[in-house]
């Protein structure tokens, strides 16, 4: 059976600060999202760099290890169906490869990121309520 490290509590603070971030306003992705640098989600979230709620998205996650970090993406990556609970171990080394020191600006940079990790524990068998 898979095992979910990341404090479930944590994953919860996570999704409310999510939701609290996304709805303060849309982050735009411009009419060309190729012309993009490789930096995408921290030039998309540059215009909200004095939000207190970016901040303490950052924080919180900034709290995890880079393993727990890189668990709450493999999280949103079930949760989107990106993967299945099944693969879960081959879904958690591909997050570890794709860690970055700016894994909360890669995940804030996803609109749907809070809708996304829900789904993702409740195919753990937790939720947040």
């Amino acid at each position: 059976m898979a095992t979910l490290d990341v404090p479930v509590a944590t994953v919860c603070q996570l999704i409310e600060l999510a939701r609290e971030f996304h709805a303060q306003g849309l982050v735009d992705i411009g009419e060309d999202p190729s012309d993009m640098e490789d930096d995408w989600p921290s030039e998309m979230l540059s215009a909200h760099a004095a939000n207190t709620t970016l901040e303490a998205f950052r924080a919180t996650l900034d709290d995890l290890g880079r393993y727990e970090q890189a668990q709450v993406v493999a999280l949103m990556w079930l949760g989107r169906g990106d993967y299945t609970p099944e693969d879960w171990a081959s879904l958690q080394e591909d997050a570890e490869s794709a860690w970055t020191p700016r894994t909360a600006d890669y995940l804030l940079a996803h609109p749907l990121l809070a809708e996304h990790l829900t789904d993702g524990l409740e195919l753990f068998g937790y939720s947040c309520d």
